[in-house]
């Protein structure tokens, strides 16, 4: 699922590409990823955007006339830019959106009065991605999480949301309603960069420990904005994706750690996993894998020099 980072650059990206175009038309290929009954989804052609806004992990675009449409992109979901006037066709594209020539120095060269194509696409089976046709900022308010915007926030306020539940700290960290964007892939970074174990409990935390995670949290989280922006340039983005090789341990399980050297570790359940250095964030210990604990039962390593010595 595209999270801070990439949204920030989608928003970005959006920014430069439709804001001052008029949406000329729609075409769906995929009907079931509109949610919203009123106002129709074409209501939105003949309408200039005005502003593309970022709400948690849904892209915003603004249209005359108060008309909003959210999208959602889900794990799976992602925006490309496509030749002037393609169709959706393949088997991913859930929907295109046709924008015309803006109205600043003479218009490029256009296919039929369009300038600019952006397709909406899905690459999985379970068709998660979403757009909502909102009417005015009431509904979007009640789309909202509630959760902070670390980027923004002080040491007390990021404290309050900490430790306003007792949960452990991946879970809180990708809570929406505790803390605004960051997912599985920048939670895993993030409690690396503090040196925090992912199952430690938020009541147990020090104070030194929350300075130091809200710290890891501002800084790795703007590191990869402005990372992303320098990749992506100019162009629209085309690379969105959970795994970087620059990464230091999400989706680097049995890879050395950069900090430490010592082989990265994961938690498994349900469809997510999450990635930890036991040497840096957890003193060593190896914390248990559900399926695999209970496949080697008293066999299972306690820490990771156990489990480099065998």
């Amino acid at each position: 699922m595209p999270e801070l980072p990439d949204t920030v650059l989608y928003r970005d990206a959006l920014e430069r590409t439709i804001v001052g175009r008029v949406l000329t038309r729609i075409d769906l290929k995929s009907p079931f990823v509109v949610r919203t009954f009123e106002p129709d989804l074409f209501e939105a052609a003949g309408r200039r955007v005005q502003r593309v806004e970022r709400l948690g992990k849904r892209l915003v675009w603004r249209l005359e006339g108060g008309l909003l449409l959210v999208l959602h992109l889900m794990i799976a979901g992602r925006l490309h830019q496509r030749k002037p006037g393609a169709r959706p066709r393949a088997k991913t594209d859930l929907a295109a959106f046709h924008f015309a020539a803006d109205t600043a120095p003479p218009p490029r060269e256009t296919a039929g009065g369009i300038e600019t194509t952006l397709a909406f696409t899905e690459a999985s089976q379970k068709k998660r991605a979403s757009i909502h046709v909102l009417a005015g900022d009431k509904e979007l308010a009640a789309m909202d999480r509630g959760g902070l915007d670390v980027l923004t926030s002080g040491v007390d306020e990021f404290r309050a949301r900490l430790t306003a539940r007792n949960h452990t700290l991946k879970r809180a960290l990708t809570d929406p309603r505790l803390f605004d964007g960051i997912g599985n892939a920048y939670s895993d970074e993030v409690l690396h960069a503090a040196g925090l174990s992912p199952i430690k409990w938020t009541s147990r935390l020090s104070e030194e420990e929350i300075a130091r995670l809200h710290h890891a949290c501002q800084e790795t989280l703007s590191e990869w904005i402005e990372r992303l922006r320098v990749e992506c340039g100019e162009r629209f983005p085309e690379k969105v994706t959970a795994f970087r090789p620059e990464m230091a341990v999400h989706g680097k399980y049995g890879q050395p750690c950069p900090a430490c050297g010592s082989s990265v570790q994961r938690i498994r359940y349900a469809d997510n996993e999450t990635n930890y250095c036991p040497r840096c964030q957890t003193g060593g210990k190896l914390l248990a894998d559900r399926s695999l604990s209970r496949l080697l039962r008293g066999d299972w390593p306690k820490t990771i020099d156990e489990l480099e010595e065998s």
